[in-house]
């Protein structure tokens, strides 16, 4: 199974990818950590992505495709995945089309969640996570059951994004609608798009996610 969840900040892909990652033993493939592996093991395309970081210049499109294409031809991989923030732009969906069909690794699905704005924007504001084990919080929404330990690993750590806040969120929201929302026109056309509300319950959300995924 291979596998896009797409939706703007804070609609709760990082949730459902933990999710689905643990149901169905498959990597969860985020283009950040897939970077700083490729420069720590110093592959070719890892060493060209850090002289680029070095020189102060963003990491090309090409760059990125190349990394994605090596981890995704790693033994663990074979099962399926689940990209993490890629692709996030429509040049990037097209080569990584062109990338995968190479590798006869195509999707399976792409699945948006869909969230109002404003309901966004208040879930940033008063979000925070487990320190060690990432499961995410709200001062209003989703407290602990206990006051400063975490329900999942009884950590008492906990950590706040600088950014999440609405000021903050505004401004990822326009940069999503403009460089990543095009990805699901892009993808209902060639008929892997679904959409899910995200607007219910978490579990609501998996019912949904699931459903899609054993169709």
């Amino acid at each position: 199974m291979r596998l896009i969840l797409l939706g703007p900040p804070a609609a709760g892909k990082g949730t459902q990818a933990h999710r689905l990652v643990e149901k169905y033993r498959i990597p969860q493939l985020s283009t950040g950590d897939m970077l700083r592996a490729a420069v720590a093991e110093q592959t070719p395309v890892g060493l060209q992505a850090k002289a680029a970081m070095d020189s102060g210049k963003l990491v090309s499109d090409e760059i990125v495709n190349a990394i994605v294409a090596e981890r995704i031809s790693q033994p663990d991989c074979s099962r399926g995945f689940i990209f993490d923030g890629y692709p996030r732009t429509l040049n990037q969906a097209e080569a990584a089309d062109r990338m995968m069909a190479s590798l006869r690794q195509p999707l399976d699905h792409v699945i948006e969640i869909r969230v109002d704005d404003d309901v966004l924007v208040h879930r940033v504001s008063g979000r925070f996570t487990c320190a060690n084990c990432g499961a995410v919080y709200h001062d209003l929404d989703r407290k602990p059951k206990m006051e400063g330990v975490c329900d999942v690993c009884g950590s008492t750590e906990f950590k706040r994004r600088p950014d999440d806040n609405a000021e903050t969120m505004v401004t990822r929201l326009k940069a999503y609608y403009k460089e990543t929302s095009p990805l699901v026109g892009f993808y209902y056309c060639k008929g892997l798009l679904r959409a899910v509300d995200g607007m219910q319950p978490v579990e609501q959300v998996a019912a949904e996610i699931d459903k899609i995924l054993a169709s």
